[in-house]
């Protein structure tokens, strides 16, 4: 079962993977590196990473307000509106890196207001899909609709910084993070795991040397 944006009243169950996909979390991630010296080596960084995470938070899918999450993170796109096509890629590349790391699927939601000119359409990608939501709809309305959609599959994890949206999303049976929580969650598990890369690497190269 899938949901999609519906004409104005926000999702409609259609399908079976997709667009906010209940997707199956047995699956496992594998983290593409063009630089790495043993790509092998880097999946089953990634692949532990995956399952360290799960241990501590299984949940179905993140579900994240865009706009708010980038007014919180200036170095994101540093120096670029914060509606900018530019602050939106770079948001989405970021999460897409975290998504790797974690294998937990992230949707992320913007207000289309109508749309802007520019404003591209929704991806259909189930482990990280971006989402714009029609005229006469917010992203926390997605947000919600979304959250109790999902409530008998298991916990979703809201991000955004509007107080009555987290307290929405929790009375659904949700959880909310902030978005400042968030984004330390997100950098210190990007910089934990490239650590772990470059010290698999370099066991590689030694174990390697001494073959050699």
């Amino acid at each position: 079962m899938t949901l999609v944006g519906g004409k104005g009243t926000g999702f409609i169950p259609q399908g079976k993977e997709g667009i906010t996909g209940f997707v199956d979390l047995s699956r496992r991630c594998s983290h593409k590196q063009s630089f790495g010296l043993r790509i092998r080596s880097n999946r089953r960084i990634a692949q532990e990473w995956t399952e360290r995470y799960r241990r501590v938070m299984a949940l179905v899918r993140i579900l994240v307000d865009g706009y708010s999450l980038l007014h919180n993170w200036p170095q994101l796109a540093r120096g670029k509106a914060r509606h900018s096509a530019f602050a939106r890629e770079e948001l989405i590349r970021r999460l897409t890196l975290y998504q790797d790391a974690i294998g937990t699927p992230i949707t992320i939601f913007f207000d289309g207001q109508g749309a802007r000119v520019g404003t591209p359409d929704a991806s259909s990608k189930a482990e990280l899909e971006v989402l714009y939501s029609r005229a006469g709809q917010t992203a926390d309305q997605m947000i919600e609709r979304a959250t109790y959609r999902f409530r008998d599959y298991g916990e979703v994890l809201a991000v955004t910084d509007d107080f009555a949206e987290q307290d929405t999303v929790t009375s659904l049976g949700g959880m909310a993070s902030s978005c400042m929580n968030f984004i330390q969650t997100v950098e210190n598990t990007l910089a934990e795991m490239v650590d772990d890369l470059k010290q698999r690497n370099r066991q590689e190269r030694q174990r390697f040397h001494r073959k050699a």
